[in-house]
């Protein structure tokens, strides 16, 4: 987490010592938002070789990545709403829960701009991996199996590098959480749009 947060703090650094926008410095690095979708199937390695535990508790599994996928979507934009956020602002954090590949992809349907999406996108991510910990201990979740699908859910890549710290069966279900995330927000983009735009704020 530590060295997360100091190469961020680096990258904000030079950016404000340079004074390049962070428009700019997306649209530059496209490139690399690119190779994260790849870099995404290396998590498929360890969750094919422990399908067992998937198994186990799919159902489970199955159940709190809708549950988690409609909190996440309806609470940032509810809450953007309640603090009067521009339209564009709440389309953006409506797919902050989700790695970038997955959120840059719905961004477009539902009209969100891409660089505000990697923006929330990365301190959803590091916020989650950095008060992860203290929630478990907060609210006494003690399973591996519910670390791993709390940080996969909420904190994407970031807490999924962290439960792998906690251990192979918390990475495990991190990693498939957070890829079915991505799925289920993506093939629910258009629902997303037509649904959450007409609840009432």
């Amino acid at each position: 987490m530590r060295d997360l947060i100091i190469s961020l703090l680096c990258v904000v650094v030079t950016l404000l010592l340079t004074h390049i926008s962070w428009q700019d410095y997306i649209a530059e690095n496209h490139w690399l938002l690119w190779l994260l979708g790849p870099a995404r199937l290396a998590f498929a390695v360890p969750v094919y070789k422990n399908v067992a535990i998937i198994k186990r508790h799919w159902l489970s599994l199955s159940a709190g990545v809708l549950t988690a996928t409609v909190v996440a979507v309806c609470s940032s934009v509810w809450l953007a709403r309640l603090l009067t956020l521009p339209e564009s602002i709440q389309r953006s954090l409506a797919v902050r829960s989700i790695n970038t590949p997955f959120a840059l992809a719905v961004a477009g349907p539902i009209g969100g701009q891409p660089d505000l999406v990697v923006l929330f996108v990365v301190i959803t991510g590091v916020f989650g991996m950095a008060v992860g910990d203290v929630l478990f201990l907060r609210i006494a979740i003690k399973q591996g199996v519910a670390k791993g699908a709390g940080l996969g859910a909420a904190s994407h890549g970031a807490g999924t590098a962290r439960a792998y710290q906690m251990g192979p069966q918390e990475g495990v279900v991190a990693s498939l959480v957070m890829m079915l995330s991505g799925v289920v927000t993506v093939v629910m983009a258009l629902l997303i749009d037509h649904l959450v735009w007409t609840i009432p704020a």
